[in-house]
């Protein structure tokens, strides 16, 4: 297997810059609602050392991307209070959803640099185009409704009591429960994240007119 080091180390990059912007939004977001959880343990920050996880942040995306799979991870949880922030389960929501939609919005202006500027620059399309699909890949993963992902506070703000408190069980095992998924479930994974990853390109492209 040929490594290539420019685009392990781009990726790297991407996933450093893009990840310490979704918790830091997640943090930035509690905070703005009334919870200084974040502030208080360091989190309201934009130094990346203290977001990573050594397991999703770093060995997941760059073990996808040597295998040429599409690129998801996340990053250790931004802690807050649901019960702190303002507007109850929708606060938390809005808080959870602070953090994918940085990505989605940093894979959005990726894609619009590459248009208008990147395709006149080999490294420069390169590490965009590398924005683009990690932060979508970022995005898609951390919507799925299942704890500790931050899809299921929005699935708490709109599921009954019952479901809830299932959910708070699962979420007790946190990491461990999100790594047994990748490890049984990681085709049917990889083949969700492809097709969400296209869809989300090809909706790109129309919105810049190029398909």
């Amino acid at each position: 297997m040929n490594i290539d080091f420019l685009q392990i180390a781009i990726v790297l990059g991407v996933i450093l810059f893009s990840m310490t912007l979704h918790e830091a939004m997640h943090a930035f977001t509690s905070y703005f609602l009334g919870d200084d959880t974040a502030k208080l343990q360091g989190r309201l920050t934009l130094n990346p050392i203290k977001h990573i996880d050594p397991f999703l942040t770093i060995l997941l995306p760059l073990g996808l991307a040597l295998v040429g799979g599409p690129i998801f991870g996340g990053a250790k949880p931004v802690p807050f209070n649901p019960d702190r922030v303002r507007y109850d389960e929708w606060g938390a929501a809005l808080v959870a959803v602070a953090g994918p939609l940085t990505n989605l919005f940093i894979a959005f202006l990726s894609f619009g640099l590459f248009v208008v500027a990147g395709q006149s620059n080999e490294l420069l399309a390169t590490i965009l185009i590398t924005s683009t699909q990690v932060n979508l890949g970022f995005f898609i993963f951390n919507m799925i409704p299942l704890p500790p992902l931050d899809g299921s506070r929005v699935l708490y703000a709109l599921a009954p009591e019952f479901v809830r408190r299932g959910m708070e069980l699962i979420e007790q095992f946190g990491i461990f429960f999100i790594f047994a998924i990748v490890l049984i479930a990681s085709p049917v994974i990889g083949e969700f994240m492809g097709v969400s990853i296209a869809w989300f390109l090809d909706l790109f492209s129309k919105i810049f007119m190029l398909g």
